[in-house]
């Protein structure tokens, strides 16, 4: 006798490039949960599973409108996503009406508040709370010395200043996330470029997924690793691949404005 099949029912959603799929705790049995990282991985895979940057967890929370654990498409766990963040927020708009969403992650509570909807694609600005940027960090590769300024927006970042994206920047960046100096939290690398006092290009290269066409936090970083160094102000557009994000600060505060849309819905055959 064969035994009944498994299926995670599951939403795709996207922001900026950046893709995700959300995910009910409650509808994963207790023998799969016990190793989410290698479950996520299966769902991730782009050939084999779903495909995603990462997978957002939700589950009920007693003082927020829902608690996500982030896990990313190589199993690895994050404290938080701008991007997955607002994805999660606009599949909450969707199903329950909600214009302002409060989402417990693992770097605190975030809020989402609805800015504009068009169809199944919406747009939030998202409180962050504060960041800490540290002074230049210097780091030897193959190639010569780089130089990089850390900044911590609930993850950790790298800032790093070019005049033009090298053709090898994926290489250069992921040379640098094996610097011995990240070596207790990993890092996020970010290549940017400042195009005026407003305007900023960014590379996103992340712990867990690698190149992805945009980042929440990165943009986050990038822009304030910009404001600090003296050549933008706030707000700045964030320029990536995948779309515009918009950072701004209040006082210490810092609000990340972007879209996030909702792609399909279904369910993941779970075998073997």
């Amino acid at each position: 006798m064969t035994s009944p099949q498994v299926s995670i029912p599951f939403v795709k959603a996207c922001a900026c490039g950046n893709d995700f799929l959300l995910i009910e705790t409650s509808t994963v049995d207790e023998w799969i949960s016990a190793d989410l990282s290698a479950l996520s991985r299966r769902l991730c895979d782009r050939h084999q599973g779903v495909g995603a940057d990462g997978i957002e967890w939700m589950s009920p929370h007693a003082s927020a409108d829902v608690e996500v654990r982030l896990i990313n498409s190589d199993g690895s766990e994050a404290e938080i996503s701008g991007n997955g963040t607002r994805c999660v927020a606009a599949h909450l708009c969707a199903t329950q009406g909600k214009q302002t969403i409060a989402i417990q992650t693992g770097a605190g509570l975030k809020t989402c508040v609805l800015t504009g909807r068009t169809e199944s694609e919406y747009e939030f600005e998202a409180a962050l709370g504060t960041a800490a940027i540290s002074s230049e960090l210097r780091i030897n590769l193959a190639d010569g010395l780089v130089r990089g300024i850390p900044v911590v927006v609930g993850n950790p970042h790298y800032v790093v200043f070019v005049r033009d994206f090298p053709d090898d920047w994926q290489k250069r960046a992921a040379e640098i996330q094996s610097s011995p100096a990240f070596a207790a939290t990993g890092v996020n690398v970010e290549m940017v470029v400042v195009d005026g006092p407003h305007d900023i290009r960014a590379r996103f290269f992340e712990r867990g997924a690698g190149e992805t066409q945009s980042s929440g936090t990165g943009s986050c970083a990038a822009a304030l690793a910009s404001m600090s160094s003296g050549t933008a102000q706030s707000p700045l557009r964030v320029h990536a691949p995948g779309g515009i994000q918009t950072v701004r600060k209040d006082g210490e505060r810092i609000f990340l404005r972007g879209s996030a849309r909702l792609v399909c819905s279904g369910e993941f055959f779970l075998t073997g």
